[in-house]
């Protein structure tokens, strides 16, 4: 048995029910919901006191589920596997998504993640899940644990316990958007 597996069932009951949890990723801590579930994914607007205009980003466990919710022009392929960090790409034509999670021009930022716990997570789950930044909008993003505020923590369904005394000082992903004819925008370094 893994060391987390008590917060993975726990994480997977309260997303299942529409839940928002505060939990470990990749890179940062971040609120994460059923990005499938719309109610859900305003909660999380609603904690982070945010525009629900600016869209938020999905993880998946694994580059054979990107076709599922988003067109991937070629060169992304590419980009992923050639990557050392983490790399939040954002897609053209986002389907199969919560609505409220599209951007207007029908985008979605994605990133697959090589984190166990996240990975592990996403395939109990068996549906994408939301990552934003565990913060109000506006205000420093965390880079571990112990900075997020007690607002944030007071405003979840659940807190995953796996790495919290973790005191790295995590840093977000690099952002890039990719047109559908392969062209390139770097978001975020």
């Amino acid at each position: 048995m893994k060391p987390y597996e008590k917060d993975i069932q726990k994480a997977v009951e309260v997303l299942k029910n529409g839940g928002v949890i505060l939990y470990p990723t990749d890179t940062i801590w971040g609120l994460g919901c059923d990005a499938t579930n719309e109610q859900a994914v305003q909660r999380i607007y609603e904690i982070k006191k945010r525009s629900n205009t600016k869209s938020m980003l999905i993880l998946v466990d694994d580059t054979s589920r990107l076709k599922e919710y988003a067109y991937v022009p070629s060169m992304a392929w590419e980009l992923i596997r050639v990557t050392n960090r983490p790399l939040t790409i954002i897609y053209p034509g986002a389907r199969n998504l919560a609505k409220n999670l599209i951007s207007e021009d029908g985008t979605i930022g994605v990133r697959v993640v090589r984190d166990d716990f996240c990975r592990d997570l996403i395939r109990a789950l068996g549906r994408p899940i939301v990552s934003t930044s565990a913060n109000v909008s506006g205000r420093p993003s965390p880079a571990n644990f112990s900075e997020i505020s007690d607002e944030i923590k007071n405003a979840v369904d659940y807190i995953v316990r796996w790495r919290q005394n973790d005191t790295r000082r995590a840093r977000p992903s690099s952002v890039i958007k990719l047109g559908k004819n392969n062209e390139v925008i770097v978001i975020r370094k």
